[in-house]
């Protein structure tokens, strides 16, 4: 019972509320501070019934209050920093946009747009002409097709032209990526009847043709994405499948992935296939993502012959698969950048993976000396070599060269001040390494460095204990 007498010091709901909107220029949402004020004064009561906690006074609780009440109107969804050097990194988004297109999906956020209407003829039209003419351009490709991601590309070309039938894939390439998307499993939801053929990490030609029977639909190629079998490996090129293929009258189709357009490897990045090569040796279908090496919205894409196409845009599971116009605005204005041959200066993805090593050092230098001018004895600062990741299951034996920024605290752990990064306003992603806070400047975009020295500032401030 000695409890009860702090619990009756707890102020009443209207006073609480009263004291946690006071000075507030713009007033909190009544219900929400009321619910906030609930809650509080709630779980006051249970720490001092449960564990004989003393609670603070007026003030405190009242900023209690306001931080829960800030937290609930705070975006989930935030900006952040990407300081780790990885550029496609699944868990921050991927690829961030170009200027162009986030103005195009401005563009049509603010207005109607013609997205299933033919301007030219006065009727309904298909969402899917908006990007089709520039992606056949770029590819050579017959036609083409934009549905929500890459797993959605793989599942439709599945459902569409296997269910019921045989697809034949090399047991190297059976691959599961991140979220669990494993092929074999998409091959079952599709309801077609995967044959396994070869090993591991060696299959033949032969592997396939002595696969190939009746009820065979398809010959599906598999990109080994975010893993590579090494050493004693053999796997049959993209023309000596469509050759067979094209013996025995069944489809090849393969899944990039990442889907390049453009050969990285002139850049010292890779090498990748693109797009464009696998459609030149003769497959008939070919998917990739959008938002990884492409340097776009998330989308699946689907290239290929026109009579195949057309059978997966007659398939009843596109809409259940189909994008919105923000997406294919933002799509339209990257692959724009492609035909005006302006990519590598105007895609963010492009722009980190051919940043010379010369323009990355001198950026982590100019780093250096803006964090050495405010955090004095805070930190140690040092430069030094590294490597960067491309990230989003593309290229993952590549470490493309970089220089680091090295932060040492001299009050707080690296994990401490990685922490406190993370939580802040904005939030910083870092690497940690040998109790060291790494700081790549492949990865910030233009104006994120002046962000990042006072994010590392506020984040030191207060110092800590190690």
């Amino acid at each position: 019972m000695a409890k009860v007498g702090p619990v009756r010091q707890l102020p009443a709901v209207h006073e609480l509320v009263k004291k946690a909107a006071a000075g507030r220029e713009r007033p909190y949402p009544a219900g929400l501070l009321t619910a906030a004020v609930r809650q509080v004064l709630a779980a006051w009561r249970r720490a001092i019934l449960e564990q004989g906690e003393t609670p603070p006074d007026l003030d405190g609780l009242a900023r209690e209050v306001r931080q829960w009440v800030e937290a609930r109107l705070r975006p989930n969804l935030r900006p952040v920093i990407n300081a780790t050097g990885v550029v496609l990194h699944t868990n921050l988004g991927r690829a961030p946009l170009s200027v162009e297109a986030c103005a195009a999906i401005e563009r049509v956020a603010r207005s109607y747009c013609n997205l299933e209407f033919n301007l030219e003829e006065g009727k309904r039209g298909s969402r899917y002409d908006h990007v089709e003419r520039l992606l056949t351009t770029l590819t050579g490709a017959e036609a083409a097709l934009v549905v929500n991601n890459n797993a959605a590309a793989v599942l439709l070309v599945l459902d569409s032209l296997a269910r019921g039938r045989e697809v034949v894939v090399s047991r190297g390439e059976l691959v599961e990526i991140g979220g669990s998307f494993r092929i074999p499993e998409v091959l079952a939801r599709s309801g077609a009847i995967l044959k396994e053929v070869g090993t591991t990490n060696k299959t033949h030609l032969w592997d396939y043709e002595r696969a190939i029977g009746s009820e065979t639909a398809m010959l599906l190629k598999v990109h080994p994405s975010n893993y590579r079998i090494m050493g004693f490996t053999c796997q049959v090129a993209d023309d000596e499948l469509v050759g067979l293929a094209a013996r025995h009258k069944v489809i090849v189709v393969e899944d990039l992935g990442s889907g390049a357009l453009v050969d990285l490897s002139r850049y010292g990045v890779g090498p990748e296939p693109t797009v464009q090569a696998s459609l030149a040796a003769g497959v008939d279908i070919v998917t990739f993502s959008g938002d990884k090496l492409l340097g776009g919205p998330q989308a699946g894409l689907i290239l290929g012959r026109a009579g195949l196409l057309r059978t997966l845009k007659e398939n009843q599971l596109l809409r259940a698969l189909r994008v919105d116009k923000f997406t294919l605005a933002a799509l339209e204005a990257t692959l724009q950048a492609y035909v005006q041959e302006e990519a590598e200066q105007t895609l963010p993805v492009l722009q980190m993976l051919t940043v010379t090593p010369d323009r990355l050092q001198q950026q982590a230098v100019d780093l250096q000396k803006q964090l050495a001018g405010c955090l004095g004895a805070e930190c140690a600062i040092a430069v030094r070599k590294g490597g960067s990741r491309v990230g989003g299951g593309a290229l993952p034996l590549e470490e493309l060269p970089t220089t680091l920024v090295e932060l040492r605290p001299a009050r707080l752990s690296a994990a401490s001040l990685a922490e406190r990064l993370r939580r802040g306003d904005p939030p910083v992603l870092v690497h940690i390494q040998e109790d060291c806070v790494l700081l790549d400047p492949r990865t910030l975009q233009v104006g994120e460095a002046e962000l990042l020295v006072e994010a590392v500032a506020a984040a030191l401030s207060d110092g800590g204990e190690r």
